[in-house]
């Protein structure tokens, strides 16, 4: 046994009574195990939302896709920068409404918002549905991290049944707070150790990034930028744009800025978040490095290039430190999305159906699906699949289609009425579903389409038909109403 297994399980074990300890002194009802009693200051928030993009898919995603894709991993830096400034103005309406209305859930807002219970279900089901590929990309990442850097001594399925496990006792006990407690050693490490490789292995390899990129380029002409059909400017543009309008649709992070003690954490945030945005890139710049040290990795295999070359690179001890970061990076998003996928499924559908449903009783229904949840999400992930970045992205497109109807519900003069909300939510969620079902792309259904059309996101083309379906009803509702007014009159 080499050193690697040692850390390894020594930082897992020392999170896990972390998690559990973070309980102590505290009454777990509902609203402290999801919202933390809304009493978390500038920094656990920062770490909770701003760390957030600190997960598997930024270990492993973001160097896969530069190893793999080359220019089109750049998408990764620019989106998180413009979700952060949406977030001064977006997030302190959202606390402030949902503080007044002692809310607990995203979808707790849309039924508050819009006075309809039905749409409340909606936003449930398409959040648990977004919810769960980006579980089982923290589950499949984690596999592979610990794979590796344990050099193949741990099976991937072995290490994501231990990782579920973990995860499930922590949540079950801590909630929230054993999120925030391991998500504060989780970016003290990922960032010191993303920070050294991102500048050591271009370095020790290349001399200098200058001299990287020059070697790639030479190597794989046109590589380091946009092509001019798929992965062009056109996709790169709209790709932005839908990850950015939906990076605080998912329900854990929407659901995570409930947790402030007062709105002024979200300005404050907001400001220094862009500027985290940027240790991304080292992330890539070891993708990059990996390129010519470890060529030959194709498909899914892709996102294995930092580990590849770490392993390559480092004594084991060095290594064990690498994959304990990574692990860290599917605990806490991991935890998030598994208390909120069981609060959607307790509070807003359970509940829902069933009215009268003590309060008591819907905690601990939130608490014991959190296994079934866990369970659901390890049988697709050993089942196989596809790239990290890929799940992410279909996982983006379904939570993304919330957005619409969230901002149009912020004015105190709403025009959007609950029905356009439900009928534009549904359109786009369903044109989603189509076209990742059937494997479809723009191009194939409508070839007839400028390149550029083409080439869009489909997540993109599926929010607006949701926005022209949720105007339209709404109109037609509208018009009902003044004219059953009328007659009444």
């Amino acid at each position: 046994m080499n050193a690697a297994f040692p850390v390894m399980a020594a930082v897992l074990l020392f999170c896990v009574y972390l998690g559990i300890r973070a309980r102590k002194g505290k009454k777990m009802d509902l609203e402290q195990w999801t919202v933390g009693g809304r009493g978390f200051g500038t920094m656990f928030v920062f770490l909770l939302m701003a760390g957030e993009i600190y997960t598997t898919f930024t270990f492993l995603g973001g160097s896969g896709w530069a190893y793999g894709k080359g220019g089109p991993a750049f998408y990764i830096i620019a989106y998180g920068c413009l979700a952060y400034i949406l977030s001064y103005w977006l997030l302190p309406a959202v606390w402030t409404y949902a503080k007044k209305h002692k809310l607990m859930s995203q979808s707790d807002f849309f039924i508050s918002k819009y006075n309809s219970p039905l749409l409340g279900i909606l936003v449930s089901l398409v959040g648990i549905a977004s919810l769960i590929p980006y579980l089982v990309l923290q589950l499949k990442g984690l596999g592979l991290i610990v794979s590796a850097t344990s050099y193949g001594q741990i099976p991937s399925a072995a290490a994501v049944w231990i990782g579920a496990v973990s995860i499930t006792i922590y949540v079950m006990i801590s909630g929230i707070h054993g999120s925030a407690w391991i998500s504060v050693v989780k970016d003290i490490m990922i960032l010191g150790i993303v920070l050294y490789l991102g500048i050591y292995l271009p370095i020790h390899y290349y001399g200098g990034f200058t001299e990287m990129f020059k070697q790639i380029d030479a190597a794989k002409p046109g590589f380091l930028t946009l092509s001019d059909t798929g992965q062009s400017v056109s996709w790169f543009s709209s790709t932005v744009l839908l990850t950015a309008l939906g990076f605080y649709m998912w329900p854990h992070t929407f659901a995570a800025s409930y947790s402030a003690e007062h709105p002024r954490v979200f300005r404050k945030n907001a400001i220094i978040m862009p500027l985290y945005q940027l240790v991304l890139l080292f992330v890539i710049f070891t993708g990059f490095a990996a390129i010519l040290q470890v060529p030959g990795l194709k498909g899914a295999d892709t996102d294995l290039a930092l580990l590849k070359l770490s392993v390559k690179t480092f004594d084991p001890w060095f290594v064990g430190l690498i994959g304990s970061a990574g692990i860290l990076t599917a605990l806490v998003p991991g935890s998030m999305i598994l208390m909120a996928s069981s609060t959607l499924f307790a509070k807003n559908v359970y509940k829902a159906i069933l009215p009268g449903t003590p309060d008591e009783k819907v905690s601990r229904l939130a608490k014991y699906a959190v296994p079934v949840i866990a369970l659901i999400s390890v049988y697709f992930t050993l089942k196989g699949g596809n790239t990290i970045v890929t799940l992410l992205l279909m996982g983006y497109s379904l939570v993304t289609q919330l957005f619409p109807a969230l901002l149009f519900s912020l004015p105190k003069r709403r025009f959007i009425t609950s029905h356009g909300a439900f009928a534009g939510i549904t359109a786009g969620v369903g044109t989603v579903a189509f076209i990742t079902l059937t494997d479809s792309t723009i191009g194939t259904l409508f070839p007839f389409l400028p390149q550029t059309v083409k080439d869009m996101n489909t997540g993109i083309i599926a929010l607006v038909l949701n926005t022209a379906v949720m105007f339209a009803v709404s109109a037609a509702v509208r018009k009902k109403q003044i004219s059953a007014a009328e007659k009444a009159a």
